[in-house]
């Protein structure tokens, strides 16, 4: 089945191969272009999953544990800027998979922590390395100069998501 996207856009599954025009560069012209550009390599991504083919929310609270260690629900879901009655059933769905392990809190018996287990590890670790294998294809259908482009582009991809 041929793609819908015209063909200079076609070329390594929608790399744009023509020059910039001075107007796309333009802050507003770029924004546009920059935002579809970015939600559309990041929803490919985020199709690149793990075995337990976990949600989005799901595999953020499995990173958040595994970045910064045991928490409690209540710190998960003002981390992750959900409601605790949501958080509950994520928690409670990581547990039933065996990726995460819900222990008593050291000082608040009415609280428990949450921690990954090995096998939350090893889902990140899958996910992750699933992830940047198809990124990884996808640098290598494109030309060195390509290549350079998005190394300068993804250095100032960070200072623009900093701030």
């Amino acid at each position: 089945m041929r793609s819908s996207l015209p063909p200079a856009a076609d070329v390594a599954g929608a790399v744009e191969t023509a020059p910039p025009s001075v107007s796309s560069c333009r802050p507003a012209t770029l924004s546009a272009e920059l935002r579809i550009s970015v939600s559309r390599l990041h929803r490919q991504l985020r199709s690149q999953r793990g075995e337990a083919d976990l949600s989005d929310g799901q595999y953020a609270v499995l990173s958040v544990l595994d970045k910064f260690g045991p928490m409690s629900p209540g710190a998960l879901a003002d981390h992750e800027r959900m409601r605790p009655p949501s958080m509950t059933r994520t928690v409670n769905a990581l547990d039933e998979l065996g990726l995460v392990r819900k222990s008593e809190h050291p000082t608040d018996g009415r609280q428990v922590l949450v921690s990954v287990t090995e096998a939350g590890v090893a889902e990140l670790r899958e996910t992750r390395r699933r992830r940047d294998a198809w990124l990884t294809r996808r640098l290598g259908a494109l030309t060195a100069e390509d290549r350079a482009v998005l190394a300068r582009s993804s250095e100032l991809l960070r200072r623009l998501a900093a701030g």
